[in-house]
């Protein structure tokens, strides 16, 4: 069904979602997808009064398939603790809400808990800043005279807005720059710069300017995501340094070690795991809250020394594990992993396929993509359409990257010289085809590795493996970069307004 969601006056959203059993799931998958961390009522717009709003009671009221939907916040933020439920859907989501459930504006590394924001919302400043802006726009709003500002409260506003920013990423881009900037004079449109064309664009100079000192300041306090990201790009061997910074928005790129720990302490955890890990039958409720208590660990080991994906696997097995791919990267992203791919994936696949239908004369490996759906036309079957014919669609090509063997072939011969593949092992490979029949696994390859087996189908494979990707610090694969752009931008919504001009002219098209 379709969602209009009311956050607030200047923040209204619109979701798709599957058709809620019940209150509480409603509120769970709100929760998830909007990224609240405090606990809140709903109110909906009933057409038996002329669409006013009655607080909803019952699942039954909800209108079946278009909805209006208010948010009623009805207590502060408060820290909870995972659950102990056993199944991945309610572990993930259980994980989602005590990350969400931080302080949003902390400055720790690791504590964000959410992407950067749809509207930039401006923090409240000290009282007396604060006055003398409700002044200033009262007066803005009768004769539109400007407020003349002095140097203390220029910094102290610049000083709370980088706090702010920083508690959704250290470096954010030009476009976020100026997001935050438009959204200081909208607030306070006595803040506007006369001789700007704009009114902001002096505004957005100066954060850029405070940003850099911010982190700088940071910086010597020690903060182990900014020093690590801060190396001479020419190492005193002559090699080049890899800068080590978060590239595809990853809110918890590289974090801080939790207060009262040690990098010891977390290594000894670290191997109790892996003894766990070793067990035919491990305690999974003591795996999720070692992986999450030696995240930190992890990441400064995978981000600092690039260990190849065979040592990660020989010290981190757990990390490989289906489910524990979503977890860690719900703690990399503040995303949930599979919920994100699917709903984003479903969105768009009825135009995906009637632009695939369009464009398949002229590229025919892309029309044999579109003949499985003759025999097969089930939504998962659309989704693995989808998602094998894009590289087509983008004009790129795949054949390094769609793996077919059957089960007895031999392992090492099928995995040598891959880097990055998604493999589907079936009875019959001689048939001409992107889905052949009788499979009998599906499975990610990662630097000639096997690296999870027992994936269902397709779709499932590209989520495991988008998650990986992120999760090891891995690049996407140059042949397939637009690509994997796509599943990023468009169908997970991670920084999806910096698109490239390639996927820019796709989300157009989708859009129409």
């Amino acid at each position: 069904m379709i969602l209009r969601v009311i956050l607030s006056a200047e923040d209204i959203r619109k979701l798709y979602i599957d058709q809620p059993q019940s209150i509480q799931s409603l509120l769970s998958t709100l929760k998830s997808k909007l990224n609240i961390g405090r606990d809140f009522a709903l109110q909906y717009e009933d057409p038996e009064f002329d669409n006013s709003l009655c607080n909803l009671t019952d699942i039954a009221e909800l209108p079946p398939e278009k909805a209006t939907l208010k948010v009623i916040f009805t207590a502060p933020p408060s820290d909870s603790s995972q659950s102990d439920e056993t199944s991945d859907t309610v572990i993930l989501s259980s994980s989602d809400s005590a990350a969400n459930n931080r302080n949003p504006d902390s400055v720790t590394a690791s504590s964000r808990s959410q992407q950067w924001p749809l509207s930039f919302v401006i923090p409240s400043f000290s009282y007396d800043v604060e006055l003398r802006l409700k002044r200033g726009n009262e007066q803005y709003a009768t004769d539109g005279s400007l407020l003349h500002i002095s140097k203390d409260i220029k910094c102290e506003i610049l000083d709370k807005l980088a706090t702010k920013i920083y508690s959704y990423k250290a470096y954010p881009s030009n476009e976020e720059f100026e997001c935050v900037a438009r959204a200081l004079v909208e607030t306070h449109p006595c803040l506007k710069e006369p001789a700007s064309a704009t009114g902001w664009y002096g505004w957005k100079i100066s954060l850029k300017f405070k940003m850099g000192n911010f982190r700088s300041k940071l910086r010597d306090a020690g903060c182990v995501e900014l020093t690590a990201g801060s190396g001479k790009r020419q190492a005193s061997d002559g090699k080049k340094n890899k800068v080590k910074k978060p590239r595809r928005s990853e809110t918890n790129f590289l974090p801080d070690l939790p207060a009262g720990s040690s990098y010891a302490a977390l290594e000894n955890e670290r191997k109790d795991m892996l003894s766990e890990m070793k067990k035919k039958h491990p305690d999974w409720h003591v795996i999720d809250a070692a992986m999450e208590k030696t995240f930190c660990a992890r990441r400064k080991e995978i981000v600092e020394q690039e260990p190849p994906v065979s040592e990660i696997r020989s010290r981190w097995p757990a990390l490989f594990n289906k489910r524990q791919v979503a977890l860690e990267f719900g703690r990399l992203v503040s995303v949930d992993l599979k919920r994100a791919f699917f709903d984003g994936l479903d969105q768009h696949l009825p135009k995906f396929l009637q632009l695939y239908t369009k464009r398949g004369a002229e590229i025919p490996d892309l029309l044999n993509v579109m003949k499985c759906l003759d025999e097969e036309s089930s939504n998962q079957q659309k989704r693995a359409a989808v998602l094998l014919g894009l590289p087509y669609f983008m004009r790129e090509n795949p054949k390094n990257f769609f793996k077919v063997c059957e089960p007895t072939d031999d392992e090492k011969l099928v995995v040598h010289k891959v880097k990055v593949a998604i493999l589907t092992v079936s009875e019959d490979t001689q048939k001409d085809s992107v889905f052949p029949d009788d499979v009998v696994d599906v499975a990610v390859i990662l630097e000639e590795e096997l690296v999870v087996l027992n994936l269902q189908d397709v779709p499932n494979a590209f989520a495991i493996l988008f998650g990986l990707l992120y999760t090891l610090n891995i690049d996407y694969p140059k042949e397939l970069r637009y690509t994997f752009e796509v599943i990023q931008r468009i169908f997970m919504k991670i920084d999806g307004e910096s698109c490239s001009a390639k996927v820019h002219a796709l989300k157009n098209k989708l859009m129409q």
